[in-house]
């Protein structure tokens, strides 16, 4: 997995490409937990390149979108892949995240 992340005028933007499974999922969390803690709530992850994901990388999703949904941010999700936007639907998660079809409606949904 290879987390790309941009500052952009009012949204930090993470771009996430591979698999997110149970040996990295935690890397994801970190990254995510560092800018919220850093007073950056207004999250876009883009998921277009990321063709797995297991129920640690969605356990890590849920929880930075409660750390900032404490505050007055929120994370959105960008082009998920077919497979993962499978898993956040099976999972029951596609009603809880705000999920755009591309990154530039995501960042502009802020």
């Amino acid at each position: 997995m290879e987390i790309k992340s941009s500052e952009l005028k009012r949204v930090r933007l993470f771009e996430i490409t591979g698999r997110i499974d149970s040996t990295n999922a935690t890397e994801l969390g970190a990254a995510l937990n560092e800018v919220i803690d850093a007073g950056q709530t207004q999250l876009v992850l883009d998921l277009s390149n990321v063709e797995y994901m297991s129920s640690a990388g969605l356990r890590e999703l849920v929880s930075a979108l409660k750390k900032v949904k404490k505050g007055t941010g929120d994370m959105r999700l960008a082009a998920p892949s077919e497979r993962v936007m499978e898993v956040l639907e099976l999972a029951g998660l596609d009603t809880i995240f705000s999920i755009y079809d591309t990154q530039v409606e995501a960042v502009g949904s802020y």
